[in-house]
C-alpha cells in the first residue's frame, strides 16, 4: 500500500504494510557453491529456496518451504548437496542439488549456525536454546551427538578437532574441545581510539566465519566507526574472497556492502586512518541487503530482501547485474524503520535493531542521565500490549517512544501517523525465540506449583497471557519499576531494570529485591531450582 507524504513536520513519506509480515532481518542467509556454480538463497521473508546458476545466468528452482520456517544459514554439504536451518521450523533442510529434492531433519527448537565436517561426514548445529547437535550423512538417522551448552548459540566454525561456537549477543567464541567440554572462552579485543578518546567493544556477533589463513575466526568484524571501517548499520553478514585477500560486509542498516582489504578487518590496533582506507570500496545497494558472497571471479553477491533478488558487482568494473526472484513483495513501512532502512537519502547513526538485534535485546545495561543504568528489553510478544513502556513506565505508548527515543535520542525522522501505525502493527508480529525442552519435566511441574502458589506470590503481578500485570511496581529493588512480561524469559540474561542477576538464578539473590519480589527466602536452593526450570519454559 502506498499512501503520499509531505505537510507539516514531515518529510515526504509513503506506507507500506506487507500482507505477510516480514521477519527481522537475521543475515548470512547465501551459499555460493565451492564450485562457483550455483548460487544457493535462502529467503526467510517468503519461506523458500532459490537456486541460481551461474553459468546460465538463470534462476533455476524455487523451493517452497512451510509457512514460517524462516530459513537463515546455507552451507554445503557432501558434495552435491546443501544444508539450510530452519530458524523457526525447528530442523534442518537437507538440498539435493541435482535433482532439488529436499529431506528435512528435526534438531532443535531454534537452529541458527551450520558447519559441515568434510572428513567425518558430519553436520553441526549451533540452536539458540544451547544445543549443540551433530548429525550424520544418514538423513534418516538420529543425532549422533547432542550437548546442552549456554543459550544464545549463533555460529559454528570447525578448527581441527575442535568446535568454534559463537554466542549472538556477547559476542563470545565458546571453544568445545572432542570430547564436548568447553575449554576456553575468546572474546573479541577492545579497539580504542585514542585521538578521539573513544572505545568500542564487541557487541552483537552477527556473523562468525573461519578466514581462510586458519587463522581463529572472530566473532565479528571491528566495530564500523572503528579505525579501518567506514561507518555503517548493522553489519549483518561477511563474506572472503577466493583469493583470500578482501572482505566484504553487508552494512543492512545503511543499505551498503563494504569491501576492504582482508588485512584490515584483522586488525586489533589502531591504524592509519589513510592507510585504513585504501583500495576500499562502498556499494550503495538499490534495496535492503541481507547477505554477500563472490564468485569465480571475485565479483560480489549481494542478496536483496526486497526487491528479492541478486545482484552481481563487478570485481574491477563494478557493474551491476541483476537476479530477479520471483514473489510478492514483503516492502514494509515498520520493518524498514525498525531497520534503519526507511530512506536510502537518510544516514541514521542508530536503528531500533541495533540494541534489539533480531527484535529481541542486545544483552546489555545502558546508562542514562538522570535515570541510571537501564537493561535493555526485548521487544518480542507483544511488547505494546504491555504499555506504559520502558522500565520506568514513563513511555505511555508507541507515540512517546517516537518522540522521545526515535527522533530525540536516536537522531530519526519524524514519521506520519500512518506510518507509525504500520511500525506498531510490523513490532507486534516480532516473536520470542522459540523455547527449547525442558532437561528435567518434573522440577519445571514443581516449579510451576510454586510460581502459582499464592504464598510465593509470583503470579500476582506476573498473570494473564504475557505474565505481567502492566502495572509500576516497586519490589524493593530502589523505587517502582514496570512489570516485564516473562515470556522468552530464557533468552533474556541478564535480568533485572539493571542487568545485576547474571542469571534466572541470581534474581533470587541479593539484587533481586528480597521478599518485596515474591515471597521466595523460604524456600530451599532446590525449590529454587525448580522455579528456574520452570521460567525457562515460558
Amino acid at each position: 500500500m502506498g499512501v503520499g507524504g509531505g505537510g507539516s513536520g514531515f518529510a515526504e513519506q509513503s506506507v507500506d504494510v506487507s500482507a505477510v509480515p516480514p521477519p527481522p532481518i537475521s543475515g548470512g542467509t547465501l551459499l555460493v557453491t565451492a564450485d562457483k556454480n550455483l548460487v544457493v538463497a535462502a529467503d526467510p521473508d517468503r519461506d523458500r529456496i532459490c537456486i541460481i546458476n551461474l553459468d546460465t545466468l538463470e534462476v533455476d528452482a524455487v523451493l517452497p518451504l512451510e509457512a514460517g520456517d524462516e530459513p537463515g544459514r546455507v552451507i554445503e554439504g557432501a558434495p552435491g548437496t546443501a544444508h539450510v536451518a530452519l530458524r523457526r521450523g525447528g530442523a534442518v533442510v537437507t538440498i539435493d542439488l541435482s535433482t532439488r529434492q529436499m529431506h528435512r531433519r528435526p534438531v532443535c527448537p531454534a537452529p541458527r549456525g551450520l558447519a559441515y565436517d568434510a572428513a567425518a561426514g558430519l553436520l553441526h548445529v549451533a540452536c539458540a536454546g544451547g544445543e549443540l547437535v551433530t548429525l550424520s550423512s544418514d538423513l534418516e538417522a538420529p543425532p549422533v551427538r547432542e550437548l546442552r551448552l549456554e543459550r544464545d548459540l549463533r555460529d559454528v566454525v570447525i578448527e581441527g578437532d575442535a568446535l568454534l561456537v559463537s554466542r549472538f549477543r556477547s559476542s563470545e567464541l565458546l571453544v568445545v574441545s572432542e570430547d564436548g567440554a568447553v575449554a576456553e572462552r575468546v572474546k573479541p579485543p577492545v579497539h580504542v581510539q585514542e585521538r578521539f578518546g573513544r572505545t568500542f567493544e564487541p557487541a552483537v556477533a552477527w556473523r562468525t566465519i573461519p578466514l581462510p589463513s586458519e587463522a581463529n575466526p572472530t566473532p565479528a568484524p571491528p566495530a564500523p566507526g572503528a579505525d579501518g571501517l567506514p561507518l555503517g548499520l548493522l553489519p549483518v553478514d561477511m563474506a572472503i574472497s577466493p583469493d583470500g585477500f578482501r572482505g566484504a560486509i553487508v552494512m543492512a542498516g545503511s543499505r551498503t556492502v563494504i569491501e576492504t582489504p582482508l588485512d584490515v578487518l584483522e586488525q586489533t590496533e589502531a591504524v592509519d586512518d589513510c592507510a585504513s582506507f585504501r583500495d576500499q570500496r562502498s556499494l550503495t545497494v538499490p534495496g535492503e541487503p541481507i547477505a554477500v558472497g563472490y564468485d569465480e571471479a571475485s565479483n560480489l553477491l549481494v542478496q536483496l530482501r526486497e526487491p528479492p533478488s541478486v545482484l552481481r558487482f563487478g570485481a574491477v568494473s563494478g557493474a551491476v547485474a541483476t537476479f530477479l526472484l520471483p514473489g510478492e513483495s514483503r516492502l514494509d513501512s515498520g520493518h524498514a524503520i525498525f531497520h534503519g532502512t526507511q530512506d536510502a537519502h537518510v544516514q541514521m547513526a542508530i536503528a531500533c535493531a541495533s540494541c534489539h538485534p533480531e527484535g529481541q535485546d542486545d544483552g546489555r545495561t545502558w546508562s542514562f542521565k538522570p535515570i541510571g543504568a537501564r537493561r535493555t528489553q526485548t521487544l518480542a510478544g507483544g511488547i505494546l500490549e504491555t504499555a506504559p513502556l520502558h522500565w520506568d513506565g514513563d513511555m505511555t505508548d508507541l507515540d512517546a517512544i517516537m518522540s522521545e527515543v526515535f527522533e530525540q535520542r536516536m537522531g530519526g525522522m519524524r514519521q506520519r501517523p500512518e506510518r507509525v501505525e504500520a511500525f506498531a502493527s510490523w513490532l507486534d508480529t516480532i516473536k520470542p525465540v522459540p523455547v527449547s525442552e525442558p532437561a528435567d519435566p518434573a522440577a519445571v511441574q514443581r516449579g510451576e506449583a510454586l510460581f502459582n502458589d499464592a504464598a510465593v506470590g509470583c503470579a500476582s503481578c506476573h498473570s494473564g497471557e504475557k505474565l505481567t500485570n502492566d502495572q509500576t511496581v516497586d519490589v524493593g529493588t530502589g523505587k517502582a519499576f514496570q512489570v516485564p512480561s516473562l515470556r522468552g524469559l530464557a533468552a533474556r540474561a541478564p535480568y533485572m531494570h539493571d542487568g545485576c542477576a547474571a542469571t534466572l538464578r541470581d534474581r533470587f539473590g541479593p539484587c533481586g529485591g528480597g521478599d518485596k519480589h515474591g515471597v521466595t527466602s523460604t524456600l530451599a536452593p532446590a525449590q529454587i531450582d525448580d522455579l528456574v526450570a520452570y521460567l525457562e519454559t515460558l
